[in-house]
């Protein structure tokens, strides 16, 4: 008897732990993904500073588009809470942040169109223009470091 009584208060423990550490999940994916598109965005800035080809950053846009294609998923429900710099307006206005996601896309889509063609003029405005859609979307949805 005793047994079947700890196994039911383990079982109970686990279903009221396991959101939160879902939550967590889904926290860390996103923040690990963001990290990953920073890392990105330097090595291609290193290429528009020393005037490189362009081309050889397609792929890695690619999988930038790749990741904000499914960014507001990211953000479910309840997962506002914890160690995250997202604000609650992603939950309150989530037009407005799905509205932003599609912008931080639709300017990925122009970069990577520039860097296949090989223009560097051209993949240097498109990359300044891709930080400014990054930082419209930051001042609203993202605090500040602390």
């Amino acid at each position: 008897m005793k047994f079947w009584k700890c196994v039911a208060i383990f079982a109970s423990l686990v279903a009221l732990t396991g959101p939160a550490l879902a939550q967590g999940d889904v926290i860390t994916a996103r923040q690990d993904g963001l990290k990953g598109v920073a890392r990105q965005m330097e090595s291609i800035k290193a290429v528009v500073d020393q005037r490189g080809d362009p081309r050889a950053t397609a792929a890695a846009i690619g999988e930038m588009i790749g990741f904000f294609e499914g960014f507001t998923a990211r953000f479910p429900a309840g997962s506002g809470t914890g160690t995250t710099r997202a604000l609650p307006a992603i939950w309150t206005d989530r037009a407005g942040f799905e509205t932003a996601n599609g912008n931080m896309v639709t300017q990925l889509r122009a970069l990577q169109a520039a860097a296949n063609a090989g223009d560097q003029a051209a993949f240097g405005a498109a990359f300044q223009q891709t930080g400014a859609t990054c930082g419209a979307c930051h001042r609203p949805y993202r605090a500040p470091a602390r």
